[in-house]
């Protein structure tokens, strides 16, 4: 079994746990086909659907929600923070979280790039309420352990699921949401880097990968003391 003794936390990979699989395969692959065939949104009805199986797999232990598809990296690569700048961000924090592609899903508040002209832009209220459902879908199929919500926008779009009182002043801090945990994260795009740096974001990273393991330790726990009081 394999450690890692970054920011002075010893990493496991979650599969050493040994815990009984979660999620829906079946589930999701159908909500993959419902989004490829959505056409809600006309101001993106032509655009890249990003959801497909490179977004992860059902079971995983952590659902990252962030805003919508950025136009140079998920847009033309159709894998979700993927591609870009803020992709490789992505990817390191991953790393200093221990986590690997396999133990991760993640999409985004709306599926599609939202853009004016050839710029990025925030998705609207609307474009968002589109997306609800599958976004409300992709968490029953998919049933993490944690649901991290990168930056304001994804905090936004989960509430409109089920409040919650999480906020990015209390960035990192685990609350209880929807049968599970919510953490609100920063995104790792660079302007989110303005107002925290890229080693808080790594810090922010490593004890959400703390936090996963004990979480799958609790769960294998849960699991073993139901078996035995089943004999």
């Amino acid at each position: 079994m394999n450690s890692d003794d970054r920011f002075g936390l010893r990493v496991l990979p979650l599969k050493s746990w040994g815990a009984a699989p979660r999620g829906d395969a079946a589930a999701l692959a159908q909500l993959i086909a419902a989004v490829q065939e959505c056409r809600r949104c006309w101001t993106m009805a032509e655009r890249r659907r990003v959801f497909s199986a490179a977004n992860g797999s059902a079971g995983a232990a952590v659902l990252f929600v962030a805003e919508a598809p950025g136009r140079l990296g998920a847009e033309r690569t159709g894998v979700p923070l993927f591609g870009d700048r803020t992709g490789r961000a992505f990817r390191q924090l991953l790393l200093a979280a221990g986590l690997s592609d396999e133990e991760v899903f993640v999409t985004n508040a709306v599926l599609c790039n939202p853009r004016q002209g050839e710029k990025n832009r925030p998705p609207m209220r609307w474009e968002l309420a589109n997306c609800r459902d599958h976004l409300r879908r992709a968490l029953d199929a998919v049933d993490p352990l944690v649901v991290a919500a990168l930056g304001g926008v994804a905090l936004r779009a989960l509430a409109a699921i089920q409040p919650h009182s999480a906020t990015l002043q209390t960035v990192g801090q685990p609350v209880p949401w929807f049968g599970r945990w919510l953490i609100p994260l920063y995104h790792p795009g660079p302007r989110a880097q303005l107002r925290r740096s890229f080693d808080q974001q790594r810090e922010d990273f490593a004890r959400l990968g703390a936090f996963i393991r004990e979480q799958a330790r609790l769960t294998l726990l849960g699991e073993r003391g139901a078996a035995a009081g089943g004999r």
